[in-house]
């Protein structure tokens, strides 16, 4: 994540399930891409710490976002990886307003679907919680206006590749916006195969369906 500048200095964090009851996450206030395993701290859902201090991480607190990260564990039992990121373009995106729930780029469609943007809340805080817990059951990835993203998957690998979709593509819908302020959109019979591809690769979200359906009957009426 620091090596591709999705997040700089302290700022971004991350988190595993290891089981039930013990979630594993980054601590607060020093610069990510210097971490240590040792520096980790294992927390319970109610955000207590469990593990046994080390001589590395004694003295350091969880992430002070772990209650955003703790709430994507009890919302859902599948999810076993979070990753918080600030990737630059898509982040910028979130500032004027863009959309993410378009049908533009075929990959975006089938990895990450329509990815809704939380209305702006304070970082860390539990507004911040808050404005993701009914996304969350719905969404793999969200963006934070003006803030940052937010990617769960079944394993943190799968949870970073899903941030490195996201900025790549918004990369891409950014340049499109400066070529020529206008994009083009998916055909609407063309998206109905995206989502049976989307369902056959077991990516296919609850409410899905119906969200796709809302932006294929609206360009039908367009068209």
């Amino acid at each position: 994540m620091y090596q591709q500048g999705y997040v700089d200095g302290t700022a971004g964090n991350i988190s595993a399930r290891l089981d039930e009851g013990c979630i594993l996450v980054s601590p607060s206030g020093l610069a990510t891409g210097f971490l240590a395993p040792e520096q980790l701290i294992a927390v319970n859902l109610a955000g207590e710490r469990v593990d046994e201090p080390t001589d590395e991480n004694v003295a350091l607190r969880p992430t002070s976002e772990s209650s955003m990260h703790l709430e994507c564990y009890r919302q859902r039992d599948d999810i076993m990886a979070v990753v918080h990121a600030h990737p630059p373009t898509a982040v910028a995106l979130t500032l004027v307003g863009f959309d993410f729930q378009q049908c533009l780029i075929p990959e975006m469609v089938v990895l990450l679907g329509l990815v809704p943007t939380a209305p702006y809340s304070t970082p860390s805080s539990k507004e911040n919680r808050d404005a993701i817990t009914n996304l969350i059951r719905e969404h793999d990835a969200i963006m934070l206006s003006n803030h940052g993203s937010l990617t769960v998957a079944k394993s943190l690998w799968e949870a970073y590749l899903m941030l490195e979709s996201l900025e790549h593509n918004a990369g891409i819908i950014h340049r499109a916006l400066q070529l020529s302020g206008e994009l083009k959109a998916i055909p609407a019979d063309q998206i109905e195969k995206l989502v049976e591809y989307r369902e056959q690769f077991g990516l296919l979200r609850p409410g899905d369906r119906a969200r796709f359906a809302r932006i294929i009957e609206r360009q039908r009426i367009e068209s």
